[in-house]
């Protein structure tokens, strides 16, 4: 569960009755309130809020006196854990036509459909953006009172403008090639028109994660650990993808990348990225071990038969030593493994191999950077996806097992790898060497794959 917040109070506003927000986001934890700007009006009777709600709309409110003054709910649920989302809220109460107030946008494109619209009135201040405490990633329902409603994600290029509204065109462009929205990593805001409370995070600098980059100094305060990833909304980094989750009985933490299986069932888990083709590798950390089988299979989960290697298009290998190998199993094929040892999986889509490590050793005297001694596995075409994702499973009925996986993002839980080691390419980074021609996975590495 996530529990870092960053906090500032804020300044005399330039115009209290105008200002933007925009932020890139991806999140990781879904349902529950998940603060991402919160303005603290004293009391749990008086705040405005920027927010995820527990049914994963985009949601703004504001409570006055513990009257609901404004409020808007979109009807699009955001619970894509794979996608960053760009979300511009604008508030402008000076407008004579009241739902011209406040505004969404998802993605650059405009919302006209809420399940919830209360506008402001004309005119009206109410707590964000004037001289309170404000929080991103958390509220403080009173004054000195406890910090709830984590944000449980990533976050990137937050802009919060005082003053002034800005069009989600000045924040983010379609790009040329692929259609996507991207953002645009300068976005040609003066300092002087940031406004007196205006604050650009661009996420940086590790040492100092709430350092504001729009020139006017206004700096947060970091509050529990916020870890720097290298992944971006241009550049997206698998995970353990909650959504994908047999029986739903795992716990995910740490951007989704640390999965304990439930204490009481069997369960499975795979990753948000699947690959049809090119050369991957994986890296995992076990944190606790009950029965574990780490691998690839491509194939959903749909019952206990389907744990990883069990299916006819899955092959992984148990904290035992034995090779789950596409329904039939090997004994004594690796060697055991158990807490704090760190697994490999190294996967040749364009020739068809599995390879398995153990702290920097191949097993069975196999060698992924020269082609030898890989398990040959079907062809990605032949599973019933088309793809192999990577994943984990707990085979064992009362559970209890934990990996911190890395995808490439360079941390094990919230603690970075050691020897900060990069693929080929320089994508990525790694407890181990990769081996030579393996790409971290994420999508600048599969479109890499895809125009090659």
């Amino acid at each position: 569960m996530a529990s870092a917040y960053l906090s500032r109070t804020f300044g005399t506003p330039t115009n209290a009755s105008k200002f933007t927000y925009s932020g890139w986001i991806k999140r990781s934890g879904l349902g529950g309130n998940q603060v991402l700007l919160y303005a603290n009006g004293g009391n749990s009777q008086n705040f405005s809020n920027i927010m995820f709600n527990s049914g994963n709309n985009f949601f703004w409110h504001v409570l006055h006196s513990n009257s609901e003054v404004s409020k808007l709910r979109t009807n699009a649920v955001l619970r894509d854990t794979s996608a960053w989302y760009h979300l511009v809220f604008q508030y402008d109460s000076t407008q004579a036509t009241a739902n011209n107030r406040t505004k969404m946008y998802i993605n650059g494109v405009e919302v006209t459909s809420y399940g919830t619209q209360t506008n402001s009135g004309q005119n009206s201040n109410y707590h964000m953006n004037t001289a309170v405490e404000h929080f991103i990633g958390a509220e403080k329902g009173n004054t000195g009172g406890s910090v709830g409603s984590y944000f449980d994600g990533q976050m990137a290029h937050v802009h919060f403008v005082d003053g002034t509204i800005y069009a989600p065109s000045t924040f983010g462009e379609t790009d040329a090639t692929t259609g996507e929205w991207k953002p645009k990593t300068d976005p040609g805001i003066s300092q002087a028109n940031y406004g007196n409370n205006g604050f650009f995070l661009k996420f940086d600098n590790s040492a100092n994660m709430g350092l504001d980059s729009s020139g006017n100094s206004n700096n947060w305060t970091t509050s529990g650990t916020i870890i720097q990833v290298p992944d971006t909304p241009s550049n997206i980094f698998a995970t353990i993808n909650p959504l994908d989750n047999y029986y739903q009985n795992n716990t995910f933490s740490n951007i989704n990348n640390t999965v304990a299986s439930h204490s009481s069932s069997y369960s499975c888990c795979l990753s948000t990225l699947g690959v049809s083709k090119g050369k991957y590798y994986v890296e995992a950390k076990v944190s606790a071990l009950t029965a574990a089988v780490f691998g690839v299979t491509g194939k959903s989960p749909t019952s206990t038969g389907n744990n990883l290697g069990t299916s006819g298009f899955g092959i992984g290998v148990g904290e035992n030593g034995r090779l789950r190998h596409e329904g039939t199993n090997t004994d004594s094929w690796s060697s055991t493994y158990t807490t704090n040892d760190i697994l490999q999986v190294a996967l040749d889509l364009d020739n068809n191999k599995f390879y398995f490590g153990i702290n920097g050793t191949y097993q069975n005297s196999a060698n992924p950077s020269t082609g030898s001694n890989g398990v040959t596995i079907l062809a990605p075409s032949s599973t019933d996806t088309g793809l192999y994702f990577f994943g984990f499973s707990d085979n064992n009925s009362t559970g209890g097992s934990t990996l911190q996986y890395n995808f490439g993002q360079g941390f094990f839980g919230t603690t970075a790898v050691a020897s900060a080691q990069t693929p080929d390419d320089g994508i990525g980074v790694f407890e181990y060497d990769p081996p030579t021609g393996y790409r971290a996975l994420c999508t600048k590495s599969l479109n890499a794959q895809e125009y090659s």
